[in-house]
């Protein structure tokens, strides 16, 4: 209204942080099957990188012997992949933001596609090395958006669990590269390393169709001013109508669309609409939340990936091998078995990250890597100075830490690594932010990659894991110092989390969910009858 009319439009209601405010107990909500299923889906992209990691780790063995080839080569081989995939992960962030989160889904997977074909076809070195040029690229788009995706379609309230499923399938990937390897393994040598890069193919069809089923972003809808098709994927993926209306008006703001502006398609400025301006709020003149969020992102891609993981899952059958384990069966098998504990205790992790939250969970898991890192390095290092004689209790701790390695790794430091990135970025900035995080978890990767090799045999085996311990060491110090616990917290109330964080604020959070959205009904009606009477 104008003029006399005009009239003051009634106080804004409360803003509800926290279910407990509203004096009534709230029950956890159940799981959101679409939500679940969308993020399933677009989680299968990690399979992509787990698979490569895996098969290359047996793959490389045969490799070796038909090409004919030094440790050095076998080396670059198996990390450059992380440097390529760099390609794909710094275009991924535009590339999301024009074409969408589905459409670039598509994208990683029909690369990847390519690359596999390429690499099962490679007559030499100099062609198998431009099949894992065009397969990386392929990786780093789908390492980029699956997490990205994920956080965005899912409810506060389980999308810690939601969001590690990227985590779930690169080890996944892992185990069936394993897997093709010890199928694969008994076949011609010309053919059968072929066979095991060749069959990384299918899962990329799959994932191509599959996606297809899949809704559009939320958040990257409003971006667009589609608001119509933004509300009904909300409706769908929301624990509640409150909730999805909560949602919806958390990302107008952040994409700067009025609250009262409700038409289904509305104009959004380019800057908002295609990331605009980004890279200078990310880079150049970050305000002093954003900057922590850097460093908090940054931080955790880079440690996860230089205390070693890639080191053991792609050169387990060399560990193995120096711990006494001499067939080339015998270190496939033991392989797969650290396939099976590592997807296994993923899985654990998916169901803690919600419960427990994220940093305790993260800094117990760095605590037993550090552990399990130190016992392996002592281990192989009684193993190398004994000679001929076989230390049979050496070779059980070193095989045993490998193990506990791999198990306190996927409890923590890898589901948490891509939930705890890709939630913490503004909305505007995360496809962007989140792309670098990847750049450094991918740069970090490639170098461990390419110089585990070259550094066992300056330092020994063993000094290279005391190395690998004393990194996690600094990293458990980083994470309990920068990382503010970030569980059922909203989104979009993010960048007020790190314009206050000190380490102390994290033992003072509320017991239970905090920052949880209205879950269930009980909840909603009490929350109405609140409002409507600070209304009155």
């Amino acid at each position: 209204m104008t003029g006399e009319n005009q009239t003051v439009p009634p106080p804004a209601p409360p803003v509800v942080k926290h279910v407990s405010e509203l004096g009534v107990s709230a029950k956890p909500p159940k799981m959101n099957k679409y939500a679940f299923a969308c993020a399933i889906l677009a989680s299968m992209t990690s399979i992509l990188l787990g698979y490569d990691i895996g098969v290359m780790s047996g793959a490389m063995i045969y490799i070796k012997r038909d090409l004919n080839i030094s440790d050095f080569k076998i080396g670059i081989l198996a990390g450059i992949l992380n440097i390529f995939s760099l390609i794909g992960s710094c275009a991924a962030g535009k590339t999301s933001d024009l074409i969408g989160r589905r459409y670039t889904i598509v994208l990683a997977g029909a690369i990847f596609f390519a690359g596999a074909i390429l690499m099962g076809l490679a007559p030499n070195y100099a062609f198998l090395m431009f099949g894992r040029f065009v397969a990386g690229i392929g990786v780093g788009y789908a390492l980029m958006i699956a997490p990205v995706y994920t956080a965005e379609v899912s409810p506060a309230s389980s999308r810690g669990f939601l969001t590690s499923f990227p985590e779930v399938f690169i080890n996944a990937g892992i185990m069936l590269g394993y897997v093709s390897n010890l199928a694969f393994s008994n076949f011609p040598l010309k053919l059968g390393w072929r066979l095991m890069l060749g069959v990384g193919a299918i899962p990329s069809v799959v994932l191509a169709v599959g996606v297809l089923a899949m809704p559009e972003s939320p958040r990257w809808l409003v971006m667009q001013g589609r608001l119509g098709e933004a509300k009904r994927v909300l409706d769908k993926t929301s624990d509640s109508p409150a909730e999805s209306a909560l949602r919806l008006e958390d990302i107008k703001h952040a994409a700067g669309i009025p609250a009262d502006c409700h038409d289904d398609v509305v104009q959004v400025s380019r800057r908002n609409s295609h990331g605009e301006g980004v890279w200078r709020e990310l880079l150049i003149k970050p305000i002093p939340a954003v900057r922590r969020v850097m460093i908090a992102a940054l931080g955790i891609h880079f440690f996860q990936q230089a205390s070693g993981i890639d080191a053991v899952v792609l050169f387990s059958p060399r560990i193995f091998k120096t711990a006494g384990l001499k067939t080339d069966h015998q270190q496939l098998l033991a392989t797969v078995a650290v396939g099976v504990v590592k997807t296994s205790f993923i899985l654990v992790a998916t169901f803690l990250l919600d419960r427990i939250g994220r940093r305790p969970l993260l800094l117990t898991s760095v605590g037993g890597m550090v552990l399990s890192l130190m016992g392996l390095g002592t281990s192989l290092t009684i193993i190398g100075q004994s000679g001929e004689k076989k230390v049979m209790w050496a070779v059980v701790v070193a095989i045993t830490t490998v193990m506990t390695y791999v198990a306190t790794f996927s409890i923590g430091a890898g589901p948490i690594t891509w939930v705890y990135s890709s939630e913490i970025f503004p909305l505007r900035l995360r496809s962007q932010g989140s792309s670098l995080g990847v750049v450094v978890n991918r740069v970090t990767s490639g170098v461990i990659s390419m110089t585990f090799l070259p550094m066992s045999d300056g330092m020994t085996t063993g000094g290279a894991f005391y190395l690998f311990g004393g990194i996690a060491t600094v990293a458990w110090v980083f994470f309990y110092t920068f990382l503010p616990e970030t569980q059922g917290k909203m989104l979009e109330d993010m960048d007020e989390l790190f314009s206050g964080f000190r380490w102390r604020d994290s033992k003072n959070k509320p017991k239970g969910n905090p920052e949880k959205t209205i879950p269930n009904p009980e909840v909603e009606i009490a929350s109405n009858k609140q409002l409507g009477s600070n209304q009155l």
